[in-house]
């Protein structure tokens, strides 16, 4: 019995050969190269052989620059620079980007065995700082835009180590190589606020009291958020730039 089951249309997108190329070198010593383009038919068999002519060449050198611009454009903003922003270092192995947000009102999720609903509060002034793999968050006193002198406060919610860094769970993060500031900031920004928190990191407490009425009491009253719970950490945003 033939059980085969055709899964084509769970995958994303997808892509179809519609032509090939074949490069013929000759054993000259000038190594003479010659090109052959083929298309293809619907079942993806190579036919209509010819020299690659020029303005298929064109189209096949503007197709790699694009590419090529694409990975490029790894943390270039699309305008302006963000005010937001604080540092960018564009380079597309060791790429992180340090930026704040201001006090605002974010959709929040938690497990159920928190007791707190899923439902919208109020989230402190945040310093954030990311590279395409990882995360760290910090809480800030005020809405100003911080200064290299900034003093930083623990990030006051579940799932963060001391030191800062978030871990993400299970959540699967996919920053793309063309990605810009904006779109990278986005992304991160998303990542954090959709996953579900879960627990403190180990004996660190990262507010003044408890952090699971804290949330409690803020996802229920809608209230902005005191910051007077917030705890001082030892560094400030200069030390985010060494």
């Amino acid at each position: 019995m033939n059980n085969a089951i055709d899964i084509t249309g769970d995958f994303g997108t997808l892509y179809h050969p519609k032509s090939a190329l074949v490069f013929y070198e000759s054993n000259a010593l000038d190594k003479e190269v010659y090109v052959e383009h083929f298309d293809m038919d619907a079942n993806g068999t190579p036919i209509n052989a010819h020299p690659l002519t020029e303005r298929e060449a064109e189209k096949l050198a503007k197709a790699l620059t694009t590419e090529k611009q694409k990975q490029s454009a790894f943390l270039k903003s699309v305008g302006i620079l963000p005010a937001s922003i604080l540092h960018v270092n564009p380079s597309r192995d060791k790429g992180a980007v340090l930026w704040y947000t201001k006090s605002q009102k974010r959709n929040l999720y938690f497990i159920e065995g928190l007791g707190i609903a899923n439902d919208q509060a109020f989230v402190p002034p945040m310093v954030w700082q990311a590279t395409k793999n990882s995360l760290r968050v910090f809480a800030l006193s005020s809405d100003r835009r911080p200064t290299e002198k900034t003093p930083l406060y623990y990030a006051p919610f579940f799932n963060i180590y001391q030191d800062g860094r978030v871990c993400m769970g299970s959540v699967s993060i996919d920053i793309k190589n063309s990605a810009s500031v904006e779109e990278f900031t986005k992304a991160w920004e998303d990542y954090f606020f959709n996953s579900y928190f879960s627990h403190l990191m180990g004996e660190h407490s990262p507010v003044k009291g408890n952090c699971l009425s804290l949330w409690k009491d803020l996802v229920a009253t809608g209230r902005n958020f005191p910051k007077e719970v917030l705890k001082t950490n030892t560094k400030t945003l200069k030390n985010l730039l060494s």
